[in-house]
């Protein structure tokens, strides 16, 4: 159920509400295995949609976005390890790291130990309380999610593209060679 949940690039599906349901019959730490690695590996359809899609960037935006990667530097784990970890849509990173061609292991880590995490969360808490968490919430929500992450990502995308990742590496540069 992760996996396909997690594979689905602009229609979510629910999976989670699924972990909060099942986690009543299922232990937690079983779960957050098989549901965090089957996440992780979903996640990786917009890796790859990212990587297979850089062939149609011109070669001066490709030039340009391999800046990005350096500014992304050290802090990308913890990036990715969030994004895994709380319900900010994956896809939004998965993406351009794909383009980017980010190190696939670099990726994978931080990603699974954030699904892993974050179904390991979504089962306990689902085992006490299922019930509650879907009355406060429901599940008529889902289209307002679905509407928030194709514009956020439509605005990311934009983003990266149009940004001049080199001249902002550039300042990056001066500034920490001047310190």
């Amino acid at each position: 159920m992760s996996l396909i949940g997690a594979s689905s690039i602009i229609i979510p599906i629910p999976y989670t509400i699924i972990i909060f349901l099942i986690a009543k019959q299922y232990d937690p730490t079983l779960l957050a295995i098989a549901g965090g690695t089957g996440a992780a590996l979903g996640e990786f359809t917009g890796y790859i949609l990212g990587f297979y899609g850089q062939k149609i960037l011109s070669e001066e935006r490709r030039r340009k976005m391999k800046f990005m990667v350096k500014l992304f530097g050290r802090y990308g784990p913890l990036a990715i390890f969030i994004f895994a970890l709380t319900p900010l849509p994956d896809d939004l990173l998965f993406i351009p790291l794909g383009i980017l061609r980010y190190k696939p292991i670099k990726v994978f880590i931080p990603a699974i130990l954030g699904k892993i995490l974050m179904i390991y969360l979504l089962a306990y808490f689902g085992r006490i309380g299922a019930d509650i968490i879907l009355l406060i919430f429901g599940e008529g929500n889902m289209w307002i999610g679905m509407t928030i992450t194709t514009v956020l990502l439509a605005i990311i995308l934009i983003m990266l593209f149009r940004i001049d990742w080199e001249k902002i590496f550039e300042k990056y540069a001066a500034k920490r060679g001047e310190n």
